[in-house]
């Protein structure tokens, strides 16, 4: 039961600020040219490409993405080569992924990053749709990359740590989430991250340590279902079930819950509970082959 860390994909509100990691070399450049007093480009705001933007604008900011969409489009087509662009084709496929549009967000993500292709900001939202999307080698690519760009990305390193525990690189996974440590000792994530390690390696009670320490600040169904696994597994089952009933207070829709519930009566010999709970994974949308090999296990 992995948790990718998937914050919202930015929307880019301003021009001014663009939410982007300068590569170093880019960024001396800059300082150099401030300190010399050479002139930066100006941004003319009354030009008709600006209109369309603050326009676009008005439109996010009212979460009418169909319209803010077609602003953005009006303004990249009214100037094509501005260098802008690659901040309003980041905007345009965040539009479009929340209109449900992931193969055209997908194309403008790229295309962005044609144009700029180490902005940090650009790179996570295009990982972030490729997860939704189910692509894990091309996601835990532009995760590298962030990282490589900027070390202390924890999000980054965390989700290609989760990838690499989904393909069982135990080794890179444990890896991302040590290195998470030694920049933050506190980290959460990182905390999360070693206890599905350990969690995926057999080592119940490290993964119970671990993860814990992350439910004592912040709760959540994921963490109380894999912790409530590795209660079930080293026959903790009183633990398990406040762990089970804690996450269904939060989300009784989660269909998972329910089939540990199941897990949970059968070791109990609750043979009626069980097939009960099988029912209601089914209901909740586990897949009803998965869910009948619980009852069927040790018959």
């Amino acid at each position: 039961m992995l948790c990718f860390c998937t914050a919202r994909a930015q929307v880019i509100t301003s021009i001014g600020e663009q939410n982007l990691k300068i590569p170093k070399t880019e960024k001396k450049e800059v300082e150099k040219k401030v300190a010399t007093n050479d002139k930066l480009p100006e941004i003319d705001t009354t030009s008709v490409y600006y209109n369309l933007i603050d326009s676009a604008q008005f439109h996010i900011k009212k979460k009418d993405w169909s319209k803010a969409e077609s602003f953005i489009r009006k303004a990249i087509a009214n100037e094509p080569s501005n260098g802008n662009n690659s901040l309003l084709l980041s905007n345009l496929a965040t539009l479009q992924r929340h209109q449900g549009k992931l193969n055209e967000a997908l194309k403008n993500y790229n295309m962005a990053l044609d144009m700029t292709p180490n902005a940090v900001t650009l790179l996570m939202n295009r990982a972030s749709l490729l997860l939704d999307l189910d692509s894990l080698e091309l996601a835990s690519a532009d995760y590298e990359r962030v990282i490589n760009l900027d070390p202390l990305q924890e999000e980054a390193r965390y989700n290609h740590g989760l990838i690499a525990l989904d393909r069982r690189d135990i080794n890179t996974a444990n890896s991302d989430f040590e290195e998470m440590l030694r920049y933050n000792p506190n980290s959460l994530l990182a905390h999360e991250g070693l206890g599905l390690t350990h969690k995926a390696t057999g080592n119940y009670n490290k993964a119970i340590s671990y993860l814990s320490d992350v439910i004592k600040q912040s709760p959540s169904v994921t963490l109380l279902g894999n912790r409530a696994e590795c209660y079930l597994m080293t026959r903790r089952l009183n633990e398990a079930s406040e762990d089970i009933n804690n996450a269904l207070q939060i989300d009784p829709n989660d269909g998972y819950l329910y089939l540990l519930r199941a897990q949970l009566n059968k070791i109990r010999y609750e043979n009626q509970a069980a097939k009960r709970d099988i029912q209601l994974a089914i209901d909740h949308g586990i897949d009803p082959a998965v869910a009948k090999e619980i009852l069927e296990v040790g018959n």
